[in-house]
């Protein structure tokens, strides 16, 4: 370590202990930087708190109503589920249970990641950080120097400006509600929206999804996207498109959401073009939803407001992101951001990987730039959405000739439940090359099977190596190997026409 290393009082300050700031801490201080991390709120960040894991665990909890139906087709007998809340029978579900249960890991896990930091060596303070300089941290009532500065203070919820919005909860509230509403009204249309969605209907709330454009997810490819609004609708979740909330008012209803009275969401029209026939609902819907909640899950933006980024002078995109290049170094040379703040992608993994990235690049003297192409992800709708690599519809602008192969098919397991449930299984090959470039599934096991999938890609397989792979049988994952003829070539020039906004 030279003189002028010696000059600062740690090699590295990190701002926020999530997943990518932890990393980064406990590589750089592996080997012998001298770290700090701080964190105000708590450990692990978005994923370990109110996001990931949380989630999961909310996800799990809402499939059984579903697995005790369909047990009866395999030959079991019993209780069927009961309402929320309780109910006559064994297969009663108590709300309150969950949330202490989930509380009960989340606080393993936040113990764990204050090992992983101090265990490492780092020095951990729970309190604010703030910049005061290019080189100056405020924190705990004193200001200390660092050689580098990582900002890894992830994200937030976005709520919109609308009369009544007060009367809302944000995803992060979910994790913490102490009854579980009778009726609830989810706004958004991203994986957030429809995973919520789809666990509060899990456990029996009647749900009413809005969303401003003609079909969700955007983004996502369009076959997964219309074969996951048929299957929330099976499940009973109420689907308007094209619809906004123009304002949210408090009725005394003696609803179940809280102080015995809910809300009422006033609509209007979303002014997105018509979605495509038999999956969105009445476009433009004005009227009133009446509800116990109302949730909004309408995005999230960079946690830097109040963070004296300016201080050092480091720019920052409008919605409050840290301008980053390939290194996640920002525009200041010694300050460095990874994770949800810059708004790259936005996934935990990610944020891991660009950590671990800065860390050897830094300190380690191996520079290593993250690689964000390809990266496989998973929505934990039901049924949930793996995905990887290129939409139909950005295969076709970017390639001129795109083999779209497609399998629907109804699942093994639900040919003695009886229930009406399809998975969508799609391929993305480019024509010249016979490269796979995108791989979509809709499947209780998507986020498995996609996985694996996702090492392909990243070697660059081809359709034909495919091919040449053993199918798993009886599996859904088999799918991928044993689709043999293109449903469709698409063509640049047809691109354009065929994506849903």
């Amino acid at each position: 370590m030279s003189e002028h290393d010696q000059d600062y009082d740690y090699d590295l300050f990190v701002i926020g202990a999530g997943s990518g700031g932890t990393r980064a801490a406990r590589i750089a201080a592996g080997y012998g930087a001298r770290v700090a991390v701080a964190e105000e709120r708590f450990l692990g960040g978005t994923c370990v708190n109110v996001g990931c894991i949380p989630k999961k665990l909310f996800v799990y909890a809402s499939h059984f109503a579903e697995d005790f139906e369909d047990a009866a087709g395999f030959g079991w007998r019993g209780p069927a589920a009961a309402a929320p809340g309780g109910g006559s029978g064994l297969a009663a579900f108590d709300w309150p249970t969950l949330v202490a249960n989930k509380d009960r890991e989340i606080e393993r896990l936040n113990g764990i990641y204050r090992g992983l930091i101090e265990g490492a060596g780092a020095r951990l303070f729970d309190a604010r950080a703030t910049i005061v300089g290019p080189h100056a941290i405020s924190v705990d009532g004193s200001t200390v120097s660092a050689r580098h500065i990582l900002v890894a203070t992830g994200g937030e919820p976005t709520l919109p400006d609308i009369p009544g919005i007060e009367h809302a909860i944000r995803s992060d509230d979910v994790f913490y509600l102490e009854r579980l509403p009778q009726r609830l009204i989810v706004v958004g249309g991203g994986y957030i929206a429809v995973e919520l969605a789809g666990v509060f209907a899990g456990l029996g709330v009647e749900v009413t999804q809005l969303y401003r454009g003609p079909l969700f997810l955007r983004g996502f490819d369009d076959d997964i996207r219309r074969g996951l609004a048929e299957e929330m609708r099976k499940r009973g979740v109420a689907l308007r498109f094209d619809t906004n909330v123009a304002a949210i008012e408090r009725v005394a209803n003696g609803g179940s959401g809280g102080g015995g009275g809910g809300v009422r969401a006033r609509l209007a029209a979303g002014g997105g073009r018509g979605g495509p026939a038999g999956v969105s609902g009445p476009g433009g819907e004005t009227g009133t939803v009446d509800a116990d909640l109302i949730l909004y899950a309408t995005g999230r933006h960079p946690n830097t407001a109040g963070l004296g980024l300016q201080n050092a002078g480091v720019a920052t995109a409008p919605n409050g992101a840290v301008l980053v290049d390939a290194w996640s170094r920002s525009n200041v040379e010694h300050i460095w951001a990874v994770g949800d703040v810059t708004d790259r992608i936005n996934l935990t993994p990610v944020a891991i990987r660009e950590g671990h990235c800065f860390a050897e690049t830094v300190f380690n003297d191996n520079p290593i730039s993250p690689d964000h192409e390809d990266v496989p992800t998973a929505v934990f709708s039901q049924p949930a959405i793996g995905t990887c690599g290129l939409t139909e519809a950005e295969a076709g602008d970017r390639y001129p000739e795109v083999d779209v192969y497609v399998s629907t098919f109804r699942p093994l397991k639900h040919t003695l439940t009886g229930r009406d449930q399809r998975s969508v299984m799609k391929l993305l090959v480019d024509a010249a090359t016979d490269r796979v470039v995108g791989c979509h599934l809709l499947d209780p096991d998507a986020a498995e099977i996609v996985q694996g999938v996702g090492i392909a890609m990243k070697c660059g397989a081809t359709k034909a190596q495919f091919d040449r792979t053993m199918a798993i049988h009886p599996t859904a994952a088999e799918e991928i190997v044993t689709m043999r003829t293109p449903s469709r070539r698409l063509r640049r020039e047809e691109a354009a026409s065929t994506e849903v906004a």
